[in-house]
């Protein structure tokens, strides 16, 4: 008989758990792992492109990455929400709702993924007019985009998956899914881009097989896990309020991850109006950002499972130490990070590009890019404290609040300073995030934990 009944406990019920520099690093070290794996992608797509020595190419390969970027981040709602949600269920020990919040999650991710492919020919039309490339570059960016977009559902779907295993905890889970998906994008953008000559095709199709094939290992695995334990009835699944309580929170981490992401298509086409070396230069010394935010994701969704886990609880002193040493070790990674940028920054470049143009800019900009994680830490460590409290209205207004600084920042100081005045732009975004969450924390916090 199916069991479809809530714990009888009050939210105020205190279910006490440690927080504990094991549990810690049980997350932070297989999320840290498989988030490498998604840079280090876009390394490999920069250099299978690099190797061709056009950077029309670069460039074209570049903002087509950037439009899934923008679509994808816009859409992480779906991991990050799945993730804050899961793990104020699985703190109040109610596993029908955990699986509730997945089906309700992966219908969305089903259905948008349908729409951005029917959305295709706007989408590139939106792209190119806004960009304004040459035709090279305008070529290069319908080939990659309206290939990839076939892969839209799949990588969705993906985002559910893994959000419902971090929520859980279960991050060595997430971690051989990141490592099967990149794996075999790595594998097969090489084999196709560059063995077999098919250039920004093969990389396309390379990330199409990639997330098809997670997807299916991904599904395979929730179901054997949802097979052991009770069902959640549809009329559960359909519950109007947790459907109203799901896209409030995900609305608000959508319009913030919107926001980041419009700061970072404005930083791109001050490059691509800057001209072709420069548009590369950028978007060179831009992987070594999303490494550094891939990496200390790892923290970020530590941060996500237990203050979302302490929420669900209702246990303050798990949530505190749960910021605390989320904090810790993310300045640890963040700073040993941005030492090895600036060490290795120029060999890297070197490996990536053979135009001298690139390589002799790149130089100039890389201390911009490698000091980035430590800029950048405060922004997204308070991210993900926020997400995993469901705070996401105050996410999302203190992004407004920074966007609206950064613009500020954008139209006065490149005129004056060159593409050094666009980094130290973004430089005042990431703090400004950072900066404007923190002060909101305490006073959020002794709300939610009010007694």
């Amino acid at each position: 008989m199916m069991i479809d009944t809530p714990p009888v406990l009050s939210s105020k019920t205190i279910r006490p758990f440690e927080v504990t520099n094991r549990l810690m690093l049980a997350i932070t070290i297989p999320v840290m792992l498989a988030s490498l794996t998604t840079p280090l992608l876009g390394l490999v797509d920069t250099a299978v492109v690099g190797q061709l020595g056009d950077p029309h190419l670069l460039g074209g390969l570049a903002i087509g990455a950037l439009v899934f970027d923008f679509l994808f981040s816009t859409m992480n709602f779906l991991r990050a929400g799945t993730t804050g949600l899961v793990a104020q269920a699985m703190g109040r020990h109610d596993n029908i709702e955990q699986q509730a919040v997945f089906w309700r999650a992966i219908g969305i991710a089903v259905v948008a993924g349908l729409v951005f492919i029917a959305a295709t020919p706007l989408i590139l039309s939106a792209t190119i007019s806004f960009m304004n490339p040459g035709k090279a570059i305008a070529d290069a960016i319908s080939t990659y985009v309206s290939i990839r977009l076939l892969s839209s559902p799949m990588a969705l779907g993906n985002f559910v998956v893994l959000g419902l295993l971090l929520g859980q905890g279960k991050a060595m889970q997430g971690l051989y899914l990141q490592f099967l998906l990149n794996g075999i994008n790595v594998i097969m953008t090489i084999w196709l881009g560059l063995v077999m000559g098919w250039g920004v095709v093969g990389i396309a199709w390379g990330t199409v097989l990639g997330e098809t094939a997670a997807l299916l290992v991904g599904l395979a695995l929730v179901y054997r896990q949802f097979r052991a334990v009770p069902n959640p009835s549809r009329a559960r699944i359909l519950d109007m309020h947790e459907i109203r309580r799901m896209f409030t929170v995900n609305r608000d981490i959508m319009l913030r991850s919107f926001f980041l992401l419009i700061a970072y298509t404005y930083f791109t086409r001050a490059g691509t109006e800057a001209g072709a070396v420069t548009l590369a230069t950028n978007a060179v010394l831009m992987n070594f950002l999303l490494i550094s935010g891939n990496l200390i994701d790892g923290v970020t969704t530590a941060a996500e499972q237990i203050a979302g886990r302490a929420v669900g609880a209702h246990y303050r002193p798990a949530f505190d130490r749960g910021i605390r040493l989320s904090f810790l070790w993310g300045m640890v990674l963040a700073s040993l990070m941005a030492l090895f940028f600036l060490i290795y920054g120029n060999a890297i470049v070197a490996v990536l590009i053979k135009s001298p143009e690139v390589q002799a800019l790149a130089a100039i900009y890389l201390p911009w890019a490698a000091l980035s994680p430590v800029v950048g830490l405060l922004a997204f460590h308070m991210d993900g404290v926020f997400i995993g409290a469901t705070w996401s209205r105050d996410m999302r207004n203190m992004m407004v609040l920074s966007l609206l600084g950064y613009f500020v920042a954008y139209f006065i100081l490149p005129k004056y300073l060159g593409n050094h005045g666009l980094w130290l732009a973004l430089y005042l975004f990431l703090g400004l995030r950072g900066i404007s969450l923190l002060y909101i924390l305490p006073s959020r916090a002794r709300v939610q934990f009010a007694d």
